[in-house]
């Protein structure tokens, strides 16, 4: 079977079967063309046929031409689920990459903001228009709950409870429940009470968070408030929609609350994916007393 076959049902498979996202199949399948291709030009070995010695060699070639960590960490998860597939299909009688490794990647600490830019960031939109009524409401509740942007723009009317301080957020079929401090529940409620009702295209809109059309704001759309709320509060920082959440989980642990209540809200599966706001807080105690200690 031609080697663009295998690659072609592999593919098929990742959309069809496996169900992963478009960036996850595309780059599991460019990078076994690129292997693919790399076969061709150096070893005359058909795909389905490569060894150990050859993905390693592979791996080391890739090495030596500069690619990172995490970019070989990434082929080598590729090359594995491809050759699961072969196996799988009987296309192979084993998986060559089962027990190779390579130095994982340094995992760079996410980037958060301090109580006071939070506020600065938080005090840009003005309740002077629905626009501003409806920017205030999704920064406030954004830092509130610690939320990912998907999260936010898929938030229904009905996910919010407002007489209980608490927002209902569905993801992966999963629900949580996580409670708003007083200043985002009042900001939710002004927006929902005063200028959704207008905002909204049709009555039966079920968005909590619209845009200007009166349609359920984009993850895109959201990206240039907050860009524009991050401009005009001139905080120099990359603010994403991330950094609010890492922020508020980051603040939350300098402040004493237990790391399993922060998985929970955060909807993390792993407790470690959690315990890297751990980290940066440490990281934080050690910056503050590196500048402001006599002898340090």
């Amino acid at each position: 079977m031609p080697e663009e076959s295998y690659i072609g049902f592999f593919e098929q498979y990742l959309r069809d079967e496996k169900h992963v996202s478009t960036n996850t199949y595309m780059s599991y399948v460019r990078d076994v063309k690129q292997f693919s291709e790399y076969l061709d030009k150096n070893m005359e070995v058909p795909l389905e046929n490569a060894d150990r010695d050859i993905i390693s060699g592979y791996i080391a070639w890739l090495q030596g031409a500069g690619k990172s960590p995490a970019t070989l960490s990434r082929t080598l998860a590729s090359l594995k689920n491809f050759y699961n597939f072969l196996l799988a299909r009987g296309f192979a009688d084993a998986n060559p990459v089962h027990d190779i490794s390579v130095e994982k990647a340094e995992k760079k600490l996410p980037q958060i903001l301090t109580s006071a830019e939070v506020e600065l960031l938080l005090d840009q939109p003005k309740c002077t228009d629905m626009k501003g009524y409806r920017d205030r409401a999704m920064l406030e509740l954004l830092y509130a709950t610690g939320i990912r942007v998907s999260e936010l723009i898929s938030l229904n009317i009905d996910d919010v409870k407002l007489s209980a301080g608490i927002i209902k957020c569905t993801t992966h079929g999963k629900e949580r429940y996580i409670p708003m401090y007083s200043a985002a529940i009042r900001a939710v409620s002004d927006y929902i009470n005063l200028v959704r009702g207008q905002m909204i295209a049709d009555p039966a809109e079920q968005a909590l968070f619209v845009n200007v059309n009166g349609e359920r704001m984009t993850r895109q759309g959201f990206w240039k408030v907050l860009k524009h709320y991050q401009e005009t509060a001139k905080i120099n920082k990359d603010i994403t929609p991330h950094t609010l959440r890492h922020s508020f989980a980051a603040h939350l642990l300098e402040n004493g609350a237990d790391i399993r209540s922060i998985q929970e809200m955060l909807g993390h599966a792993d407790i470690s994916s959690t315990q890297i706001y751990t980290q940066v807080v440490k990281k934080q105690l050690k910056d503050v007393y590196n500048k402001a200690h006599p002898r340090a």
